[in-house]
């Protein structure tokens, strides 16, 4: 195994939490006077954390109201609709009896993504848990890598981060290590290449296959 440390986005990559994350949209926006945007509408919006995303929607005079709303459905509702990705677990699973440290790595919400790893099982596998919240900083700020590593005791030479987004690319390179990318989130393969993801695929299982074996 040449990856000691493996850095897993969440949402799109692990989890597929759209369903919960566009029924809360759905909740909110009306609310405000606006149209309850589609699925892809919100696909397309998340990814850089949920206060940029929501800008996508309405405008930030706005921000604080949208939230309050938005928070407590979310906090009430947000593990129906909460799956893991095909081959999720197995990748967990075997990785961490090869003795890979793996961590979750995302701009969501960090106590919402530790209650959903816990509740789909995957805390077990996971040495740590970085989100939103937790620091001053999302991806990709390179100081938001660096303090993952640093608690890890991880190098970034035997480090890679598995993701779905450009985000996560920049923040693997900035970080000065690989991001390999799987379209089963918010972007194409044509946009992750364009990104400069090191290497795109369509599922978990052959991401794993070809670069964690």
């Amino acid at each position: 195994m040449r990856f000691r440390t493996v850095l897993f986005d969440l949402d799109g990559t692990l989890l597929d939490h759209l369903p919960a994350i566009h029924r809360s949209y759905v909740h909110t926006l009306p609310r405000l006077g606006l149209p309850a945007p589609t699925r892809e509408q919100v696909k397309r919006a998340i990814g850089g954390g949920l206060e940029n995303a929501m800008l996508k929607f309405i405008p930030e005079s706005r921000l604080a109201e949208a939230l309050a709303i938005y928070r407590p459905f979310w906090d009430a509702t947000m593990l129906s609709g909460a799956d893991p990705m095909p081959g999720a677990m197995e990748l967990l699973e075997r990785l961490t009896a090869a003795g890979v440290t793996c961590a979750v790595f995302t701009n969501k919400h960090g106590p919402s993504a530790r209650s959903v790893c816990a509740h789909l099982g995957f805390t077990p596998f996971l040495r740590e848990v970085f989100g939103a919240k937790d620091t001053p900083w999302l991806k990709p700020e390179p100081a938001f890598s660096a303090h993952a590593l640093e608690k890890l005791g991880a190098g970034a030479a035997t480090t890679c981060l598995v993701g779905d987004s450009p985000w996560d690319v920049q923040a693997a390179h900035n970080a000065g290590f690989p991001c390999f990318a799987v379209t089963t989130g918010t972007h194409t393969a044509e946009e992750l290449r364009a990104a400069g993801a090191d290497a795109v695929y369509d599922t978990l299982a052959a991401l794993g296959a070809a670069e964690l074996d």
